[in-house]
C-alpha cells in the first residue's frame, strides 16, 4: 500500500513524466542508481561468453517457438534424438554424453515416458541399469519434431546467414 502511494505522489510531481536520458560513465555504464534508465551494455561488447549467451537465448526462444504446436523442449528433443539414433543406451550414458544431471534426466524420461515417446526397459547386461528405447509412437514424434526442428534452423540461417551458421557449428563442434 505504501508503494502504490509513494508512486502516486512520484508521478504527481511536475515534470515526472518527462524521461531524461541517462548519463553515460567511460565504460558504457549508467551513472549513479539511475535503474530506471536505460542500461548501458558497452562493457560487455568483446566478451565471448555474454555474446554466446544472449544468441542461446534467441536460439531456445525461437525452438521453443517453432515446436510448441507439439510442446516439445530442446534438452526433450536432443534426448529423444540420442536414443533414437542409439536405441538400448543406458541412463547413465545418455546422461553423460549430452551433458545432463542424472536427477534432471530421470524427470526428463518421466515426462517422456508419460507421452509414451520413450520406453525403459532392463538391461540385458547389467540389471542395475535400463535400456531406453523409442516407442512406436516416439518414433514417429520424433520424426515430426526433426522436420520443426529443420524449420527453426532455416531461421538461425535467416538470421546469421547460411556461411555463418556453417561456420558457427564448425566452431562450436570442438565442445561436443
Amino acid at each position: 500500500m505504501a508503494r502504490k502511494q509513494q508512486a502516486a505522489r512520484k508521478a504527481a510531481r511536475p515534470g515526472a513524466a518527462i524521461r531524461r536520458p541517462s548519463a553515460r560513465s567511460a565504460n558504457g555504464g549508467a551513472h549513479g542508481d539511475d535503474v530506471d534508465g536505460e542500461i548501458g551494455l558497452d562493457a560487455l561488447v568483446g566478451h565471448a561468453g555474454y555474446a554466446v549467451r544472449r544468441f542461446q537465448l534467441w536460439i531456445f526462444q525461437d525452438f521453443i517457438k517453432t515446436l510448441a504446436a507439439v510442446d516439445i523442449r530442446p534438452t526433450q528433443y536432443s534426448v529423444m534424438t540420442v536414443i533414437g539414433a542409439n536405441p538400448g543406451l543406458s541412463q547413465m550414458a545418455v546422461a553423460k554424453r549430452l551433458g545432463i544431471e542424472r536427477a534432471r534426466l530421470v524427470h526428463l524420461l518421466d515426462s517422456l515416458e508419460e507421452r509414451d515417446f520413450v520406453s525403459r526397459s532392463a538391461s540385458a547386461t547389467d540389471r542395475r541399469s535400463h535400456a531406453l528405447h523409442l516407442t512406436v509412437s516416439g518414433k514417429a514424434a520424433l520424426s515430426q519434431f526433426k522436420r520443426l526442428a529443420a524449420k527453426h534452423e532455416r531461421h538461425v540461417a535467416d538470421k546469421i546467414g547460411k556461411e555463418n551458421r556453417e561456420r558457427l557449428l564448425q566452431i562450436l563442434s570442438s565442445f561436443t
